[in-house]
């Protein structure tokens, strides 16, 4: 948890993160199970996931979860060139601080 920000439970993120969780098995996977969640929304990360394919998700927190998206080809260097971003599930506010590995089989793994 980061200083200066306090955490608590909302009921309409834990609706939102229903598909999240539905596609993971959290006694294999170290990702978050999304309990508590920051009220905030200005919050952003772009994490490097080396799943089947190498790429980038961009996450914005918003409504009390990470609205995502999976940037395919990864971002680019040339002004006005465009990449594909690919919305997915909503994700927990704990994944703003989230690094590890995905067990291959699991849902997002390499």
């Amino acid at each position: 948890m980061q200083v200066g920000k306090t955490r608590k439970t909302h009921a309409g993120a834990q609706k939102a993160l229903k598909d999240y969780a539905g596609k993971r098995n959290f006694g294999r996977t170290p990702e978050p199970k999304g309990w508590e969640v920051r009220g905030e929304g200005r919050e952003f990360v772009v994490q490097k996931h080396a799943a089947r394919r190498m790429h980038y998700d961009l996450r914005l927190e918003m409504d009390g979860v990470l609205k995502s998206w999976a940037v395919t080809r990864g971002p680019s260097l040339t002004a006005g060139e465009k990449r594909l971003a690919v919305h997915t599930e909503d994700h927990p506010i704990e994944y703003l601080d989230f690094e590890g590995n995905i067990p291959k089989g699991e849902y997002g793994g390499g």
